[in-house]
């Protein structure tokens, strides 16, 4: 989804919007302290459902193991990545690393509009005055943006056959 670690770390079902594929950040969870809208691919929905089920009790999308009533650990996505493949992602890899490499894959992959791509990221707009003006969300296009990237990460048998 593009977001910050803390922003997916304490993810909370109230924010989720099954029907409507989207999740809203409050401004009080985002980096520049502004409301944050993230469209949502067809396998995040689909990952969503195994989730609440395994949260279920839970206002967090990923409780702690030893209680539902607080997320799982800021650090416990650093420590994953630390750990997988016997620990040969440590210090190669961080969730940081996957806004990086999605920005990097949106970007050259010419589909996308680089304001896009960077609404997706919840950057601000460095030019003040275009940023002042311009508050569009890219919706559509996010939601292009969000399933090509799922696509991306989770092709079908059919077409990687």
């Amino acid at each position: 989804t593009f977001v910050r670690k803390t922003e997916v770390t304490e993810a909370r079902w109230e924010e989720i919007d099954m029907a409507n594929a989207l999740w809203t950040i409050p401004a009080e969870r985002m980096k520049m302290k502004d409301p944050h809208i993230v469209p949502l691919s067809t396998q995040a929905l689909e990952t969503l459902e195994i989730l609440r089920k395994n949260s279920e009790g839970s206002e967090y999308v990923f409780p702690k193991s030893s209680t539902l009533l607080k997320p799982i650990s800021r650090t416990a996505l650093n420590n994953m990545f630390s750990k997988m493949d016997g620990g040969n992602y440590k210090g190669k890899f961080s969730p940081h690393g996957i806004r990086s490499t999605a920005s990097t894959w949106a970007n050259n992959d010419g589909r996308f509009r680089g304001d896009v791509v960077e609404r997706q990221l919840a950057h601000v707009e460095r030019n003040q005055i275009r940023g002042d003006y311009n508050h569009a969300q890219y919706l559509p296009e996010r939601f292009q943006l969000m399933q090509a990237w799922a696509d991306f990460l989770f092709p079908t048998v059919k077409e990687v056959a």
